[in-house]
């Protein structure tokens, strides 16, 4: 199943990426919103930064293991998790479209290694809508966080 969204941010590709790549936040949120996140290793974020993920998905705890497997400042990175026969890849882009302007885009494609996990993405796929549309409406509004951190900051 692959989902995808772009949003249109009004910062430079360079705050818009330190922004995006800001990992440590990114664990402090997920903790907040439910789901249980350990880090490998201590240090900076490197390709193969590792995190173990605990979270409710379709009322049942799902394990993942995600790593950091392509990063290419500023214009991209990719994370790959894996785990309960699921395999998942996020994207996230991002174009200069001017010094002050910046698209970012985000695909996420997730495919079944059993059996088990088969019959939970079909479900998924049947809420697929809502999930583009939950995927689009956090994509805007962490661009305008984004957008907006960039307005104080400058």
């Amino acid at each position: 199943m692959k989902l995808s969204t772009r949003e249109d941010i009004a910062a430079p590709i360079g705050h818009v990426f330190a922004q995006a790549s800001d990992f440590d936040t990114f664990e402090r949120r997920a903790i907040r919103e439910g789901a249980q996140v350990t880090r490998h290793h201590d240090g900076p974020v490197m390709i193969g930064t590792a995190w173990d993920i605990a979270v409710p998905v379709r009322g049942r705890i799902r394990q993942f293991t995600s790593t950091l497997t392509a990063y290419h400042a500023p214009d991209s990175y990719t994370i790959t998790a894996m785990g309960d026969g699921l395999v998942c890849i996020a994207q996230l882009d991002l174009v200069a479209l001017s010094p002050r302007q910046t698209r970012a885009i985000m695909k996420i494609d997730i495919t079944a290694r059993n059996l088990t996990a088969r019959l939970l993405l079909q479900s998924l796929k049947l809420v697929k809508t809502r999930l583009s549309d939950r995927l689009k409406s956090r994509m805007h509004n962490y661009a305008s966080v984004i957008a907006d951190s960039y307005r104080t900051a400058g």
